[in-house]
């Protein structure tokens, strides 16, 4: 693909006012600095920033065209590899991981970021459920992990239902914003939810309702458990359906079963003794046997004159848990800036993976190649970059490798809860995770596109090579609240995830076919394994581009913020105020 030339000095590429694609006239534009003096600019081709005495050129072009691919893909088959046992925190293979990215990040000449401490330790609970057990629906009993998977967030030794009322709460959704409840009218206590997943907007594809297609956060598991936890519930029992969920059964199988991660100090929210997912076949044999079509009921869900219906069953499961308190860490290290350096641009990104299950026969290890050694992969080549670059940062550049984040993104959260960078200095977070090894694209995924300012400076970036940013082919997949920029999004920090897309160079279209079949297959899977004839060019585009927007962001005097409407706007002002 070719690459523009920057005509403008850096200067000028640093104040530019930076438009975001496609945006919606109420977007207010970051307002650009000053515009520099001829004589500052020196010429249309020279990049320069005035010394005390000398003149010095920049070489940002230089280094951007300089990336390792080779370095980049030895640390993506390192972190993949079966020495790491699949990164699980809390365990020698996660030990190992957070060694190896601290190593890493000293190597590219960072400081850091936790006081004197390359880590923040975050405390944990390990849970793991007695894989012996039953669920039992009414008559029916259903097998383990084939048919259901069930677990606990509560620290006890023995999770038990025993006869506890079923009853179909919709979508268990309470969001007095739309003017829905899906509890109206019925005390849950010592009762069963029975709860459908995503949001009731997917359904209809009314953009009225809820978001339409784009999940919101009411359509997540996290809040479904959350939300029937406040409403005293002694079970929840998540539906799969694969294409509201966005992901098969095995998924939800692989990802659910062996050690769950909470964090220590968690707080005293309710929680649900017993949290489960069943099958969709499952869920219609039991609506069956209430004398129910399960479609039917799921359309009157759609409506907010729903109400919720007893089943006229019970479910009934018992197991023991193996209870260990363990830590787990957050690397951080920072580039300290050379004006502002109290104010912080952030790259984060997920080390860890799904770890070994030792009950599995044959192959055992879930190395998480693309997900997300590939993101890591990347963070470690861009603080290398940012150490070359010989025009440094106004701004801190802070880079942090996060834990537990497959396990409800417990790292980002604690960091959220207990940031290292009080939270209204942290200028903007680009967040990777998962990269495109597909092939070549002509546009550049952005989830979330629409949220906030910090966006224009990603496709101010994205122009280098050519490429639009686009919305996510399928936002109703949930991708904003699924990854670890959510937490800080949470806190009012405009965060972004970006990386890919769906329009592919035609050269690249026959292999990109190939990989996206693969990747979608081996989504938690243990056959996401390093594969040396991946698209590795295309990965190492995006990476250009986020270190390109970030090093925009850290010579920049603005502060992005959210746009109007959003729902951490308002956070996002309190917070600077």
């Amino acid at each position: 693909m070719s690459k523009k030339t920057i005509t403008n000095s850096l200067a000028l590429l640093l104040s530019f006012s930076l438009l975001a694609a496609c945006e919606k006239a109420e977007k207010p534009e970051v307002k650009p600095e000053a515009m520099p003096t001829k004589a500052e600019t020196n010429s249309d081709q020279d990049k320069i920033q005035k010394t005390t005495n000398t003149v010095v050129k920049s070489n940002f072009e230089e280094v951007y065209n300089s990336f390792d691919l080779d370095f980049y893909k030895a640390n993506v088959k390192i972190l993949a590899s079966d020495d790491f046992t699949g990164r699980e925190p809390a365990t020698e293979g996660g030990k190992k991981t957070t060694d190896f990215i601290t190593e890493q990040f000293k190597n590219a000449g960072l400081m850091p970021g936790n006081g004197d401490s390359y880590l923040q330790q975050v405390p944990l609970i390990s849970i793991e459920a007695d894989a012996n057990m039953e669920l039992t629906l009414g008559d029916e009993k259903l097998k383990y992990f084939d048919e259901f998977v069930a677990g606990t967030s509560k620290s006890v030794e023995r999770a038990e239902l025993k006869d506890s009322e079923l009853v179909f709460v919709g979508y268990g959704v309470v969001a007095p914003e739309y003017g829905w409840n899906d509890y109206a009218g019925i005390d849950m206590k010592g009762k069963t939810a029975v709860i459908l997943v995503n949001d009731p907007g997917f359904m209809t594809e009314d953009p009225e309702l809820f978001q339409g297609r784009t999940m919101t956060y009411y359509g997540r598991w996290t809040y479904k458990y959350e939300e029937a936890g406040r409403q005293g519930a002694a079970g929840a029992i998540i539906v799969h359906d694969t294409a509201p969920a966005s992901y098969g059964w095995g998924v939800v199988s692989n990802s659910w079963s062996g050690a769950q991660y909470q964090l220590a100090d968690a707080g005293d929210e309710p929680k649900p003794d017993v949290e489960a997912w069943i099958t969709l076949d499952k869920a219609k044999a039991l609506f069956k046997r209430s004398g129910l079509d399960f479609e039917k009921e799921q359309a009157k869900a759609l409506t907010r004159e729903f109400q919720p219906v007893t089943l006229d069953q019970t479910a009934s499961v018992a197991f023991t848990n193996s209870i260990k308190r363990s830590q787990s860490a957050n690397v951080i290290a920072t580039l300290k800036g050379s004006e502002k350096p109290e104010e912080h641009v952030i790259y984060m990104g997920h080390w860890d993976h799904l770890g070994l299950k030792a009950h599995f026969e044959g192959d055992q290890i879930f190395n998480g190649a693309i997900d997300n050694a590939t993101g890591i992969s990347g963070i470690i080549s861009i603080a290398k970059a940012f150490n070359k670059v010989n025009i440094k940062p106004k701004r801190s550049v802070t880079f942090m490798a996060i834990t537990a984040e497959e396990q409800g993104l417990l790292g980002s959260k604690y960091f959220a809860a207990n940031p290292t960078v009080t939270t209204k200095n942290i200028v903007g977070a680009f967040n990777i995770d998962s990269m495109n090894v597909s092939g070549r694209v002509n546009d550049l995924t952005v989830v979330g596109f629409g949220k906030s300012e910090l966006e224009q400076y990603v496709t101010k970036a994205a122009k280098r090579q050519n490429r639009v940013t686009k919305v996510e082919a399928d936002p109703s997949r949930g991708g904003y609240y699924r990854s670890d920029h959510f937490s800080l999004a949470k806190k009012g920090v405009p965060a972004i995830f970006a990386g890919g897309g769906s329009d592919f160079v035609e050269e690249d279209k026959a292999m990109a076919e190939k990989w996206n079949a693969l990747r979608g297959k081996c989504y938690h899977q243990l056959c996401d394994e390093y594969q040396e004839g991946w698209a590795w060019n295309a990965a190492m585009q995006d990476v250009k581009i986020l270190f390109e927007a970030g090093y925009l962001l850290s010579t920049d005097n603005n502060y992005p913020n959210w746009y109007k409407g959003t729902e951490f706007k308002a956070i996002r002002d309190k917070d600077r105020q």
